[in-house]
């Protein structure tokens, strides 16, 4: 889909989800032909007109102001996370001349192999936007060891597991919410980096090869992923419920490390122990899935720096 495209359903979609009465405004008559909100009833709540507000649905933010989007904003009650991608969705549109990020290619760097390595009471792992897993500690690769199954070819990619390997709904016990969550974030990252065409690929695959991640991708949901739990089925300790916290790495932008933890005392906390145990026995099995000594480190070479600014600056 071109950006346009991406405006005008993001926007609709959002629309669509806000009643006159969640926005305050008196809903007049019985039968509305709309779900949500009229397009004249957001270029009110925005203070725009109503031709214009039509023109920014049909695609055309590239003229907006940042005090425009977030008027938009404001009146469609978006939350941090969709608020961004409105913004990102108006600097593709624009089409400005992007300045690169000066990204490191190629191994990820030694310090940090270290700091993820020296996590031994947490599977860990670092992955890119497009959900590629680009390194992970011993607990994480025993974690998800059913990605790197059957020779899997490196990077591994969570998405495409999920919604492509036999084995990728029984991993996840909670289907509904951890595909919502994936598509969700791929779809972020999408407004983040619209020119990344190893992204293009993947979502073109999955969309091509996969009726479930076709209609997740349509409902144009995204999300900011920094903490929350879960779930997990694994073929060697059973259901394992894990808190996580994802963390932004400063000096490799476009990269996420993620780290998973559990209370002590709790069923969960043990089943972690189990699988280090397992991990343990397993290691010259687990051995070469991924501790990112040569995987694809650049993550978002085609992201630029102006994507990183401003999602700081947001943040």
């Amino acid at each position: 889909m071109s950006t346009e495209s991406d405006i005008r359903a993001f926007l609709a979609s959002r629309r669509a989800k806000i009643t006159p009465q969640q926005a305050g405004l008196p809903a007049y008559g019985g039968n509305r032909r709309v779900p949500g909100l009229r397009r004249e009833e957001v270029a009110l709540l925005a203070g725009v007109s109503i031709d214009y507000y039509v023109r920014l649905e049909r695609g055309h933010l590239a003229g907006a102001s940042e005090e425009v989007l977030d008027a938009v904003a404001n009146a469609l009650q978006l939350d941090d996370a969709e608020r961004a991608h409105l913004h990102d969705l108006a600097r593709a549109a624009a089409k400005r001349p992007v300045r690169r990020a000066r990204r490191a290619r190629g191994p990820l760097p030694d310090s940090v192999l270290r700091v993820l390595n020296s996590m031994t009471d947490s599977p860990a792992f670092i992955r890119n936007g497009r959900l590629d897993i680009l390194a992970a500690n011993s607990l994480g690769r025993a974690l998800y060891s059913p990605l790197f199954a059957h020779d899997a070819v490196l990077p591994v990619n969570i998405a495409r597991f999920q919604f492509l390997d036999p084995d990728g709904r029984a991993f996840f016990p909670d289907w509904e919410g951890s595909v919502n969550t994936t598509v969700a974030l791929l779809r972020t990252e999408a407004g983040r980096a619209p020119h990344d065409s190893d992204l293009t690929g993947l979502v073109g695959e999955l969309v091509t090869r996969s009726e479930e991640f076709r209609t997740a991708w349509a409902k144009h949901n995204v999300r900011l992923h920094h903490t929350g739990r879960k779930s997990f089925r694994h073929p060697a300790v059973g259901e394992i419920t894990l808190d996580f916290d994802a963390m932004e790495l400063p000096a490799q932008p476009g990269l996420t490390l993620t780290a998973y933890s559990s209370a002590p005392g709790t069923p969960d906390h043990d089943a972690l122990r189990l699988l280090a145990t397992w991990a343990a026995t397993e290691q010259p099995h687990l051995t070469g899935t991924g501790t990112g000594s040569g995987t694809d480190a650049d993550a978002d070479a085609d992201a630029d720096a102006d994507a990183d600014e401003d999602h700081s600056r947001r943040r």
